[in-house]
């Protein structure tokens, strides 16, 4: 049966084309809520990292019930709001499996995006129903027309069924509260999406007089009751005191059902028992993963297993070795480390970690560098010290043939600053598809490997001044292409651990970029400047002026010391070599080699050399 009273709607866009801000204004309009428990701009964006980024990193459940004009009945209506960037993609991937259909926010002026095609593609394979919302209508640039005939080019590219491409569609402004069937005509509320919603999106397909058959699409965590499992009820009723089985990937374990909730407006709220269709979280399953059915005890049978895209990318983590370890963080060790990773492996399943060469590195792959950096970030901001090597993309055999992903990248820049944009692309091998100018910027696409990314961002932003907007998501795995070309300068080593010095400093940065400022602690082994050539060169930070008992006037000149260059944690990242560490502490981000001294450094390269 049809359950009528319930819609499950995901919301589902490009990065930074307006998700968050959308569901604001259906929070703001749905009279539920005094004006005091919606402050601020981006209120489901409650995580530190979200807000700074200002991009939406996790998953978000919400519910609202909604009366739609001369109906006395209330429908409720449970909305997903999912991260725009296909680095979480897992994300996505996982929570689409709770809905029946979708909101796709397209830019009024952008149009569809590398990441729009994505998200709709993992849409389209869980079978949802589209409806377009072409936001940021009151753009002075906006072309809704335009967008809206791309989205119909893209539905038939990805292979949308017929009844898809006959997509419903509305113009929204998010940002103002407003929709309308006609772009021309400024909307008053943002009603008109609530009625779209449950004229074209039904309610889930339920079998209620079925067994119990739940599936864990969603982990959250309570210091008080533990792990708590989210998903959808496909079929039968789940009650509190009742005995199941968790059906896990190869073992069937029996637990009973502590407590029970349903989503209600932002928080949850504690019920006796849900029936198939219902979104609810349960309490008492402390094995339980994504991915598990939660099945009825008399007749136990699991929902097919969900499955996400492999990752692309690996990096070591590894325990801080450095001198300076242990001055910031308050889990350092190996043990503290692998407990931390096993636990992240909970709740984000496109990330997958393994032993490394010895038990102090692990191996941790997922989707991009956005992807490991916030890990490592939110590791940081927790109290760990690690040190992470240089990103690597994985490798695939396919028939025979040694193969590498490919990622389609699109760059936006102003016209005057495609050169610098088109020589770096291409010198690492990346293939022009197409190339489009608006007004003043130009749009170009590409198809690169993946290994042609790492550090293409920062040197593009260098070459533009700033002005480039990149966008890239994983396209295919190819036969492997030619060399990339590596970081172009050496770098200055620290030989001896001390405070950097201000005459030394002055004069080491005649010789390239400064990483120190003066008075800041340095070791051996330690990366502090860029080298004007591209060798590396080991020098003294911390040497002082010797002193004399002999003055001549005017002798001693001012030193006048550039600001060193400050990197931020994706920077760095990208900035490494394979030789090298990022060292990371609650507070400071160093670069340092993998072996501190000299000679250790000169009996590697001879042993890889050999």
């Amino acid at each position: 049966m049809i359950r009528e009273d319930i819609r499950n709607v995901a919301i589902i866009a490009h990065v930074d084309h307006g998700k968050t801000t959308m569901v604001d204004s259906l929070l703001r309009q749905s009279g539920l809520f005094r004006e005091s428990q919606l402050q601020g701009d981006c209120i489901l964006d409650s995580n530190d990292l979200e807000r700074e980024r200002g991009i939406t990193i996790l998953a978000k459940n919400i519910a609202l019930t909604y009366q739609p004009p001369g109906s006395d009945k209330l429908v409720k209506i449970n909305l997903i709001d999912t991260p725009g960037h296909a680095d979480f993609g897992g994300e996505v991937e996982r929570i689409v499996r709770m809905a029946d259909g979708c909101l796709l926010l397209v830019d009024a002026f952008d149009g569809p995006m590398p990441q729009t095609k994505f998200v709709l593609k993992k849409a389209f394979e869980a079978g949802l129903q589209p409806i377009v919302v072409v936001n940021k209508i009151d753009r002075p640039d906006a072309r809704p027309k335009e967008v809206l005939n791309l989205c119909y080019d893209l539905f038939i590219d990805l292979g949308a069924s017929d009844e898809q491409v006959e997509f419903p569609y509305i113009y929204a402004s998010g940002k103002e509260g407003w929709a309308t069937f006609d772009p021309q005509v400024k909307g008053e509320t943002i009603q008109p999406i609530f009625d779209l919603i449950l004229k074209h999106v039904h309610g889930p397909d339920v079998e209620v007089d079925g067994p119990l058959r739940l599936q864990v699409s969603s982990l959250q965590w309570s210091e008080y009751v533990g792990r708590i499992g989210v998903g959808r009820i496909k079929s039968g009723t789940i009650t509190v005191g009742q005995n199941i089985v968790l059906m896990k990937e190869s073992t069937r374990v029996n637990h009973q059902i502590e407590k029970l909730y349903e989503f209600d407006k932002l928080g949850k709220v504690e019920v006796k028992s849900a029936s198939a269709g219902d979104v609810v979280a349960v309490v008492g399953l402390d094995d339980c993963e994504i991915g598990d059915t939660i099945s009825s005890i008399e007749d136990p049978g699991a929902l097919p297993r969900l499955t996400v895209e492999e990752p692309t990318l690996t990096m070591i983590f590894t325990i801080n070795d450095s001198p300076l370890a242990g001055r910031d963080g308050d889990f350092l060790t190996s043990r503290h480390l692998r407990e931390r990773l096993m636990r992240e492996l909970d709740s984000n399943v496109a990330l997958k970690v393994e032993e490394g060469e010895s038990k102090e590195q692990f191996l941790v792959s997922g989707r991009g560098l956005l992807h490991l950096g916030v890990l490592i970030e939110t590791m940081r901001r927790e109290g760990y010290e690690l040190s992470v090597g240089k990103p690597q993309v994985i490798f695939k055999e396919i028939n025979g043939e040694k193969c590498e992903p490919f990622e389609l990248l699109l760059v936006e820049v102003p016209s005057d600053r495609l050169g610098p944009v088109m020589e770096m692309t291409g010198a690492r091998r990346g293939e022009l598809l197409r190339i489009e100018t608006r007004g003043t910027q130009t749009q170009a696409e590409f198809i690169m490997p993946a290994r042609g990314l790492i550090g293409l961002k920062t040197r593009l932003l260098n070459a533009t001044a700033g002005e480039v907007i990149m966008h890239h998501v994983f396209h295919e795995y190819r036969p492997l292409k030619g060399e990339i070309p590596r970081r172009a300068n050496g770098v200055m080593i620290a030989n001896q651990s001390g405070k950097a010095n201000a005459y030394a400093l002055d004069g080491l940065q005649e010789r390239g970029d400064m990483f120190v400022a003066p008075g800041q602690d340095v070791y051996e082994g330690m990366v502090i400047a860029e080298h004007c050539r591209d060798t590396d060169l080991t020098v003294n930070p911390c040497k002082e002026k010797k002193l004399t008992n002999i003055r001549a006037s005017g002798a001693d000149k001012s030193i006048i010391l550039k600001p060193p260059r400050e990197m931020s944690l994706e920077i760095a990242l990208e900035y490494i070599e394979d030789d090298e560490y990022v060292e990371v502490t609650p507070k400071v981000i160093r670069l340092r080699k993998r072996h501190l001294s000299e000679e250790a450094r000169k009996k590697a390269t001879r042993s890889k050399a050999g």
